[in-house]
């Protein structure tokens, strides 16, 4: 009896995609414990996604900022670009504040990556901002973040203003002819011979400039390595801090989320602390010095700001677009787009408009028997 005998051939089963998943982590300092601290994160998210089943391990993000702003920060605008790019599908991170302080840019970032069908998942706050209730959630914890933020960065200003007021010189970090470690202030005696150096000759009448060229030739940097100019030898003749005394809040901070360092001109009260520190300059030599930069800025021109014309930036081409300037001919003024009488460039082939017309124009259209310019200016 003749067998029949038919393969049966079992589909494959389809095995489950992989969740893309990247993690962020950030610490707000420069100091080592901090990037240690760094370092760890760093290693446990990157074992932590990769011992996961069903996740595919895309990589640890990581920023050390002193804000929590998203623009400063590389390693989070990578990871966003990642995302844009949809290549990832899930970002874990630790908290709400380690991913942004600002209310607003958390919510902006987290929305839009929800609109790419990416989640968000803070651990320190277990929220997801996919799920339900996640933005309800996530926007309570984050002004509370932010308003934790506010409230340390004012317990810190009000640190260092009592300082100012007691006289101690806090927070100086940086000074060029001097050793500045954990707060205490030492003469580098080499580069305190510099600055004497620079104050002795700027009083025996050799230029700034030409001071600057000669530190530059002789391999002197500034403190953060930077190069000698003018500005920066009249900044160091102006220092009080090398009479030894210190004028207290120079600068101060915008607020907590940019931290931009703004020049105090007397919004807050400043304070001159006498003997803070070992001085490099005598008190006859420092005033010579803000005598002759007095005689500068005294005895230098005066640049004069150049008349516009009361047509400036008014007139724009409509075919190329750059705006129309001022052009003499003989005793003839006209306006003419500047793409129109070039000779290195194809023309755009506007005509020019006598100045007069644009004059005539102007007094009808404002009512004026005469054209005034200073009706524009």
């Amino acid at each position: 009896m003749a067998r029949t005998i038919q393969q049966i051939s079992f589909p494959a089963p389809m095995r489950p995609s992989l969740k893309r998943v990247a993690a962020y982590a950030r610490v707000s300092s420069g100091k080592d414990a901090m990037l240690h601290s760094l370092s760890s994160q760093v290693s446990y998210y990157s074992a932590l996604i990769q011992k996961h089943t069903g996740w595919l391990y895309c990589g640890v993000y990581a920023d050390e900022a002193f804000t929590g702003t998203k623009d400063g920060r590389d390693g989070f605008q990578s990871l966003l670009a990642e995302c844009r790019a949809g290549n990832i599908d899930m970002v874990i991170t630790k908290s709400i504040s380690r991913f942004a302080r600002n209310t607003v840019t958390l919510l902006e970032t987290v929305r839009e990556l929800k609109a790419l069908g990416v989640d968000v998942y803070f651990e320190e706050q277990n929220i997801h901002t996919m799920s339900s209730d996640g933005e309800l959630m996530m926007t309570i914890l984050a002004s509370y973040a932010q308003e934790e933020s506010r409230s340390a960065s004012e317990n810190q200003k009000w640190r260092i203003r009592r300082g100012f007021e007691r006289g101690e010189l806090v927070n100086l970090r940086f000074l060029f002819g001097y050793k500045i470690e954990k707060g205490r202030v030492a003469v580098d005696p080499e580069k305190a011979a510099v600055v004497q150096e620079v104050f002795r000759r700027a009083l025996e009448g050799e230029s700034l400039t030409s001071l600057a060229i000669d530190l530059n030739r002789r391999g002197f940097t500034g403190v953060l390595g930077g190069k000698w100019n003018s500005m920066r030898i009249r900044e160091m003749l102006s220092n009080e801090k090398y009479l030894g005394n210190a004028l207290l809040q120079k600068q101060y901070r915008n607020n907590h989320l940019e931290k931009k360092e703004i020049p105090n001109r007397g919004e807050l009260p400043q304070y001159y602390a006498e003997g803070t520190h070992e001085a490099i300059i005598d008190q006859a030599t420092f005033d010579a010095a803000h005598e002759l930069l007095t005689g500068i800025t005294e005895n230098s021109p005066v640049k004069r700001p150049r008349r516009r014309s009361a047509f400036t930036s008014m007139i724009t081409c409509t075919v190329c677009g750059r705006n129309y300037k001022r052009c003499t001919g003989g005793k003839r003024h006209f306006w003419n787009c500047p793409t129109a009488v070039q000779t290195d460039l194809p023309s755009c082939g506007t005509s020019q408009i006598p100045e007069k017309v644009l004059y005539d124009l102007a007094a009808q259209v404002l009512g004026l028997s005469q054209f005034d310019e200073g009706v524009f200016l």
